[in-house]
């Protein structure tokens, strides 16, 4: 986009985000929810626009998401009698079956060729993040399904955005491709297992339907991906271009009928599920950094494992709270912990761009 344009949207933004601000002031309610969606979409476009701030594109949309489903929950909830809670799980596959097609079968093989880090990497993401998880849980006093939430996010696979924050940081991406993938084959086991014995103290967790749900709704759709990455190889840069972009409306869509489903209890624990969320995201990201330190891996690899263990696969947590859990309230927990780990990861993967590794 042009400067003109550019400048153009931070001026729609400021003046929509100052509406709000007057309403919100002046107590004019009718005003509030226009204003407010319209400000955080335009602040996205305007991010989109910027190389340094495209990272924060997507974050601002979610909340833009987020913000129309708490004023406009009628949006979120039904269309012509069709209860649009239903279409959680199979937007989750189609979120999946795009991580799927940005992969190939030599990322799952990449293991064998660091198999140290990718050993200590799995290690530390399946057990730091389930056990803050439970601390943290523990520690604020949730209802017995939030706190099994805020435990299932940190029981979950990584996810593909922690392989561009790798790239933004100028760690291993090799790394960070193929611990994703691993963690991912690995997720059937370990994120049922960490539930059972972490959430299974807050509520009944059954291991097997867990299980088969994730294999459903993740290993399935990724292996459909994989099979797609092949046979349109030759359209591998239609794939990058569009899965992205199809993915990450779901994923806005999905965050609004959640805050939709949960209103009251998200009204309620807002502000102590955000300190929680962002309290597990660092922790994962300072204690993933150090222990890999401590193990004397290299300084890109410390920082991959860093985004890998900090980062989790937030639309699988939210698949899982919503399918094999089926509790609105425990999805909480997973959607507010994706919005954070986005604005998180990228101001850390920006600070770290800024000091490449030492050679």
């Amino acid at each position: 986009m042009d400067p003109g344009g550019s400048r153009t949207l931070l001026l729609l933004t400021v003046v929509a985000l100052a509406v709000f601000a007057v309403a919100w002031a002046g107590g004019f309610e009718q005003a509030l929810g226009p204003a407010l969606v319209a400000g955080l979409a335009l602040l996205a476009t305007y991010c989109q626009t910027h190389s340094k701030l495209r990272v924060f594109t997507f974050t601002f949309f979610v909340f833009a998401s987020v913000a129309a489903a708490m004023f406009y929950p009628w949006m979120f909830d039904t269309w012509g009698g069709f209860d649009l809670g239903q279409l959680i799980v199979p937007l989750i596959q189609l979120i999946m079956f795009g991580m799927g097609a940005s992969l190939s079968l030599s990322d799952f093989l990449g293991a064998l060729k660091m198999p140290k880090a990718v050993g200590i990497g799995m290690f530390l993401q399946f057990t730091v993040m389930p056990v803050l998880g439970w601390a943290i849980a523990m520690a604020f006093g949730f209802e017995p399904e939030v706190a099994a939430g805020i435990i299932l996010i940190g029981s979950c696979s990584g996810g593909v955005a922690s392989n561009v924050m790798a790239y933004l940081a100028h760690a291993n991406v090799a790394l960070s491709v193929t611990m994703t993938a691993c963690s991912t084959l690995m997720a059937p086991i370990m994120t049922p297992l960490a539930m059972k014995l972490l959430a299974g103290t807050f509520i009944e967790i059954d291991f097997f339907d867990m299980m088969i749900s994730i294999v459903e709704m993740v290993i399935i759709p990724i292996g459909a991906g994989l099979i797609a990455n092949k046979l349109l190889a030759g359209r591998r840069q239609l794939l990058d271009k569009v899965l992205p972009v199809v993915s990450m409306a779901a994923i806005c869509f999905i965050l609004g009928i959640i805050a939709e489903g949960s209103r009251d209890d998200l009204l309620a624990v807002g502000l102590l599920l955000l300190g929680a969320s962002l309290i597990h995201n660092l922790m994962g990201y300072w204690l993933g950094y150090v222990l890999a330190g401590l193990l004397r891996l290299p300084e890109t690899d410390r920082r991959t494992v860093a985004f890998e263990v900090g980062m989790q696969n937030g639309g699988m947590g939210v698949g899982l709270a919503t399918g094999a859990l089926d509790s609105a309230q425990a999805a909480l927990g997973p959607a507010v912990f994706g919005t954070w780990m986005n604005i998180t990861g990228s101001t850390l993967a920006s600070w770290w761009r800024e000091r490449p590794p030492k050679s």
